[in-house]
């Protein structure tokens, strides 16, 4: 069965909340139920995988909960590294619950295993010289300008809707667990790692590390790791089958292969690709690409089996 091909597969966060309706654990444990059926496909044909995902509704929710608890009953709130180390190991039991279930059903004895990682960031990034990032509850005025001089926060009002705290997106550097991550790889463990972009840490001095207010996008820390492990495949499942130009416009046109030239070029135009949703995943296979990478691919959980077909999705290359 096995072809020792190997895989990172990068899942949205968004992919597990399917509407405004269905946003319970309960909800997002099926829809990592449906996504994780479509990678067990990929592992059966013989592939080997590394798994990483988004966070960035379930950290909110984290996030509200601990505003609320804190207004309410007195609770300290909880820190945003915490929060995401909290999310990876809720998501990633959710990934690896269900994806060993498929599994065994299917008669494939895998172990799946979640690493709560970390990933190193430049403290010099100049991403923390303009924080960009919302996250949390909305807040008036007062109380935002409250938690900027007495927490140090940086905050910005929103389009009318109230104030928000917004914080760096620095570039991932390292994985800190690679090593842990590659020896589970090499016992034929599928692991879960780098979830939802990973816990952003600075180096103090000379490996001691300490986390940091930030969000790392999930696509560029999945890229790193497909980089770092000599993934031969970067694939990343999001809500579209395809990748278009022109989206949305009556010339759209749906791409099935780009080179990295063409994908620069797009980019260069500014009009293709949305900063928020599409152009991280453009960017990040790029980055793949350019430092050794084979080969990405783009498309939707339940079109990954006959992606790999080259029967649908859009897949880059050198």
């Amino acid at each position: 069965m096995t072809n020792n091909k190997l895989a990172v597969i990068a899942i949205g966060g968004n992919s597990l909340i399917k509407n405004e309706k269905q946003k319970t654990v309960e909800d997002q444990y099926q829809a990592a139920k449906e996504t994780t059926f479509h990678i067990a496909d990929m592992i059966e044909s013989g592939w080997n995988v590394a798994i990483g995902h988004g966070n960035g509704p379930q950290v909110g929710f984290i996030l509200r909960r601990s505003e609320i608890a804190a207004k309410v009953e007195g609770m300290h709130e909880v820190p945003l590294d915490v929060c995401g180390a909290d999310s990876q190991g809720a998501i990633g039991y959710a990934l690896q619950q269900t994806l060993h279930n498929e599994l065994y059903r299917r008669g494939i004895r895998k172990s799946v295993a979640t690493v709560v990682t970390q990933v190193l960031v430049d403290k010099n990034d100049v991403a923390f010289k303009s924080p960009s990032k919302p996250i949390g509850s909305f807040m008036d005025e007062t109380e935002a300008k409250r938690r900027e001089k007495d927490l140090g926060w940086s905050v910005v009002e929103d389009a009318g809707r109230g104030w928000r705290r917004v914080v760096a997106s620095p570039l991932p550097m390292e994985v800190v667990e690679l090593a842990a991550v590659e020896a589970l790889i090499k016992a034929g463990a599928v692991v879960i790692t780098v979830g939802g972009g990973g816990i952003p840490v600075i180096d103090l001095s000379d490996h001691e590390y300490k986390g940091v207010a930030a969000v790392i996008d999930k696509d560029f820390a999945s890229s790193l790791l497909a980089r770092l492990i000599k993934a031969d495949l970067f694939l990343i499942s999001t809500a579209v089958e395809k990748v278009a130009i022109h989206f949305g416009k009556p010339e759209q046109k749906w791409l099935d292969n780009m080179t990295v030239a063409e994908a620069k070029a797009y980019l260069a135009e500014g009009t293709h690709f949305a900063k928020g949703s599409m152009a991280p995943k453009i960017e990040a296979a790029i980055w793949y690409l350019e430092n050794g990478g084979k080969q990405a691919l783009i498309t939707s959980p339940e079109n990954i089996g006959r992606a790999l077909k080259g029967e649908t999705g859009t897949r880059i290359v050198r």
